[in-house]
């Protein structure tokens, strides 16, 4: 006897996932998206640990740093001394005002020394083009990549600096990039500007000559031996160079580079874990719909299967193993989805974080994982229906099933019958027929709706960390900073440069803040009692008045450090005579950026024994004078750097703001896939079991739309049911999704526009209107006759 080579169970399985093949299709794409957000999260997320981890070490980028103001070169021979130390590099790193062509607005460079006969020792550099800096040219430099692509640099152009209070034409011979400055902040800056703000590398004695800094440093950075206490070598190295100004070492985990990598890796692993569930769950919950319409249907041919001799397994695994067939259609388009995703993603990255190299690698771990956890939600969603089918003895599943029992809606006991028409009453009858199942499709619609309020809610968020730092809290039109601290006469030359209407001073000091065994290593602001221009906003974004005697911190400082009004800490200050104090803490205010400290700027001078000062004015500018405030500035010595907020909005817009959008419009397609798959599939399943039902209401007289009513109209009730519930579910998940997208740089709030909410609603409403258009012709072009004689 031939065997063949379909079983017929085998057969018939491709039969009716033919039969169902748009609901087939519907469900894999709900199961696909799931996949695919795990495939791109997680796969994105090893590409990156791997890239960063690589890089870091191939090009050495240091594990400690520390500037300082001046110390000289035999410091270095005690830091090497200093126990599990492996490497050490003193530099020089300066920030400049410099003039670029084309740009109105002055820019500010940062520049770092470099030895000019060999490579650095630690923090080298990836040379893209050009070459390095010679002996005996001082004013060669090589400039970083992404300053080079926002300002079209080539290989030869000139750039005017002002460098110690001496006009310098430098000339780019290189372009370059370090682990150092993936991620680079001007001063003032909350997101980068790399038109405004550069990196460039110059010679060590080129450095050493402008700044008169002849065998002297203000920067060191070390590397570490393996299992070194990283701690115990910073302890002793701010001992070693706090004589020479130094203001506060620091690991590489608090690097401003680094510290933004492992936020871009918190969140995609947060992104990761969150909104795979819901996609995963959503396609359970149809496939249970599916499979538990498909068992119904083939009562009789289950009892005949089992009469002929097939086990209670062998049926099981029959419609188990349709469960999966059709599941792997989803997880295919899933996986190669997510890889084109997680390549697209791989791509903004390697721009964003200024990677020489950054490949997306095909992990088959990674897909392993989003096969498992499929495979094993379907299971766990479709389990008890195909036990019930196990279960069911033959003589019981040749027999028709028990006709259903029909109540009066909760409506009608409460006597509210005469105000429905009779299709809506059997609208009403029906769902509370299908309890459970009304429910999970309502909550289905529900999770579509909830799923895009709380990706689009990051627009929303975005917008409130842009308002909140730049209209409401720092209200000035740009920030000058200083070379150093000067007297408040600094102001009165400001307030008579062009165009300057307004000046606020505010001075900055270096400090270690401590809090029982907690400690942040940050800059301390003191702000006048009535300023203005810069105003501190609570948790309710009410202005804030700065105390006498207390400190005001961020609410991001108060929880790293635990602390609450009233605590005490213990701050060192890192310059001038460096006291220890002991100040209380007198508020908590919001801030969405970093970590911060305010004090009362006459408390502040006193504390530091100085005559009235600042380091950087905040002013309010007349626009139609700002070239020739910009000229001034790129003459003035006394200024190292301006901050204008024009500049950073228009920086935001044109790549943040692009970036989010694109992501965001990929979430809000897969919201709209759940909301189709699951409004969809609950037509087509009301549709094939009520087929006769509707029919004979049209022979009875019905019209068309009556009986089209009767089916959508359910539907269309359930989803006006999921909206509110969505938007709730919705506004729980973007709650949690600012709690894990947080990151050392920047705190997300969570803030929802209603416009959120409608364009949510919206896509739901689109969604099951599609559906329903697509049933509704179904439901036009029924053959009464056939569906009549069809078996109840």
């Amino acid at each position: 006897m031939v065997t063949p080579l379909i079983s017929p169970l085998s057969k018939k399985l491709l039969r009716d996932l033919w039969r169902i093949k748009s609901q087939a299709l519907a469900i894999a794409l709900v199961i696909g998206c799931g996949v695919a957000t795990v495939v791109m999260a997680f796969g994105t997320l090893v590409s990156l640990q791997e890239t960063r981890e690589t890089y870091y070490d191939r090009y050495r980028f240091a594990d400690v740093f520390a500037p300082l103001k001046r110390a000289p070169e035999r410091l270095a021979r005690d830091i090497e001394n200093i126990p599990g130390v492996a490497r050490v590099a003193t530099r020089i790193v300066k920030d400049v005002t410099i003039d670029i062509p084309n740009i109105p607005e002055p820019s500010v460079g940062r520049l770092v020394s470099v030895p000019e006969r060999s490579e650095p020792v630690l923090n080298h550099m990836t040379l893209r083009q050009g070459r390095w800096v010679l002996p005996d040219k001082p004013d060669e430099v090589i400039v970083s990549v992404k300053s080079a692509e926002a300002n079209e640099y080539e290989l030869g152009d000139k750039i005017g600096a002002t460098i110690n209070g001496k006009k310098r034409t430098l000339t780019i011979v290189g372009i370059a990039q370090s682990p150092e400055f993936i991620y680079a902040l001007g001063p003032g800056q909350f997101l980068p500007d790399d038109r405004t703000f550069g990196i460039m590398w110059m010679g060590r004695e080129a450095l050493e000559a402008a700044f008169d800094l002849k065998e002297s440093f203000n920067d060191v950075t070390l590397s570490l031996m393996r299992g070194a206490n990283e701690q115990d070598i910073i302890d002793r190295l701010d001992t070693l160079i706090e004589p020479y100004g130094g203001t506060g070492s620091f690991g590489r985990e608090d690097h401003m580079s680094d510290s933004f990598v492992r936020g871009e890796m918190d969140q995609l692993r947060a992104m990761g874990s969150i909104m795979p569930p819901i996609f995963l769950g959503v396609a359970a919950f149809l496939l249970q719909v599916v499979i538990g319409r498909l068992i119904k249907t083939e009562r009789e041919q289950i009892g005949l299967l089992k009469a002929f001799g097939y086990s209670n397994w062998i049926v099981g695994w029959h419609y188990l193993k349709f469960v999966l067939v059709l599941s792997a259609f989803g997880v295919l388009f899933g996986i190669l989805f997510g890889w084109w995703m997680g390549r697209w993603m791989t791509s903004q990255y390697t721009e964003l974080l200024n990677f020489p190299f950054l490949y997306y690698r095909l992990d088959l771990s990674i897909f392993a994982l989003g096969v498992l956890v499929t495979v094993g939600t379907v299971i766990l969603g479709t389990a008890q229906t195909v036990w019930q089918a196990m279960r069911l003895p033959p003589a019981v599943a040749m027999s028709p099933a028990p006709p259903p029992s029909y109540h009066k809606s909760l409506l009608e006991r409460w006597g509210l019958q005469r105000y429905l028409t009779e299709p809506t009453r059997i609208i009403m009858r029906n769902i509370f027929r299908w309890p459970v199942r009304s429910g999970l499709t309502s909550l289905g619609l529900a999770a579509s709706c909830g799923l895009m309020v709380a990706t689009m809610f990051g627009l929303d968020a975005l917008d409130q960390m842009i308002d909140v730092f730049y209209y409401q809290s720092n209200r000035q039109d740009a920030a000058i900073s200083f070379v150093d601290a000067r007297s408040s006469n600094v102001l009165q030359e400001v307030a008579r440069m062009p165009g300057v209407i307004a000046v606020e001073p505010s001075r900055d000091v270096p400090v270690r803040l401590r809090h029982k065994h907690l400690s942040e290593l940050l800059s301390i602001t003191g702000v006048p009692k009535d300023a203005d221009l810069h105003q501190l906003l609570d948790v309710d974004l009410k202005k804030v008045d700065i105390v006498s005697e207390g400190l005001v911190i961020s609410t991001r400082l108060a929880d790293n450090l635990a602390a609450e009004p009233g605590d005490i800490l213990t701050v060192e200050v890192k310059e001038g005579r460096r006291p220890t104090l002991q100040l209380p803490v007198a508020v908590v205010v919001e801030e969405y950026v970093g970590s911060s400290a305010y004090i009362d700027l006459e408390t502040l001078n006193r504390i530091l024994g100085e005559r009235p000062s600042a380091t950087t004015a905040a002013v309010l500018l007349d626009d139609t004078q700002l070239p020739a405030l910009y000229e001034e500035i790129k003459n003035t010595p006394l200024i190292a750097s301006i901050f204008l907020r024009s500049t950073a909005m228009r920086s935001f817009n044109e790549t943040i703001a692009e970036n989010t959008s694109q992501a965001l419009g990929f979430y809000i397609f897969f919201g709209s896939l759940i909301a189709f798959g699951v409004i969809y599939n609950s037509a087509r399943i009301a549709l094939s079991e009520r087929g006769r039902e509707l029919a004979s209401l049209r022979v009875l007289g019905f019209t068309r739309g009556e009986v089209s009513y009767i089916l959508l109209g359910e539907l269309v009730l359930l989803m006006t049911v999921s909206l509110p519930i969505g938007c709730l579910f919705g506004y729980g998940l973007a709650a949690l999704l600012a709690q894990g997208l947080q990151t050392d740089l920047y705190r997300i709030p969570l803030v929802v526009d209603r416009s959120t909410y409608g364009t949510a609603m919206l896509v739901v409403i689109s969604a099951t209107a599609v559906s329903c258009l697509i049933v509704g012709r179904r439901i036009h072009n029924l053959d009464l006759i056939a569906v009549l004689k069809t078996r109840e």
